[in-house]
């Protein structure tokens, strides 16, 4: 029986690690999605709200807002930019059934991509904010 030792021995350990550390990686995500499913007291879970408040605010959406939000989420990588964009149109969408808004404004586009996305990315959409001259002091609060 051959015995591990040298540089293959070291080999073999720097595996198990990398495959430790991308196992736990992989595990957080899909328990905080498990987290995001669990229903609450009402009987809906986060992702359910979300879900309805994007299908119930479908229709109130114009072309340039929606060409406002997808130009907002850019900064976002790729990968995770679907479910980024789904997240904030379920938070303006709350907005909007709350408000009873007749349309999805630009207001309305800005405000719940502050509230739906953590502070730490405010920076990015001050920063495209104004790259689309848009002022950013009404919303000053938000941020």
């Amino acid at each position: 029986m051959q015995q591990l030792e040298g540089w293959f021995l070291w080999f073999i350990l720097f595996w198990v690690l990398v495959l430790l550390f991308l196992f736990a990686v992989g595990g957080y995500f899909m328990f905080r999605k498990f987290l995001k499913k669990l229903p609450k007291e009402d009987g809906k879970s986060i992702m359910d709200w979300e879900e309805h408040y994007v299908n119930e605010t479908r229709h109130l959406w114009k072309d340039e807002q929606k060409a406002l939000l997808e130009d907002l989420v850019s900064p976002v990588p790729e990968l995770f930019r679907d479910v980024a964009r789904h997240k904030i149109a379920g938070k303006i969408g709350e907005l909007a059934l709350h408000e009873k808004a007749k349309l999805i404004s630009q207001d309305l586009v800005i405000r719940g991509y502050i509230l739906a996305t953590p502070k730490r990315d405010h920076k990015f959409l001050i920063k495209k904010l104004r790259e689309k001259e848009i002022d950013v002091r009404p919303y000053k609060e938000l941020f």
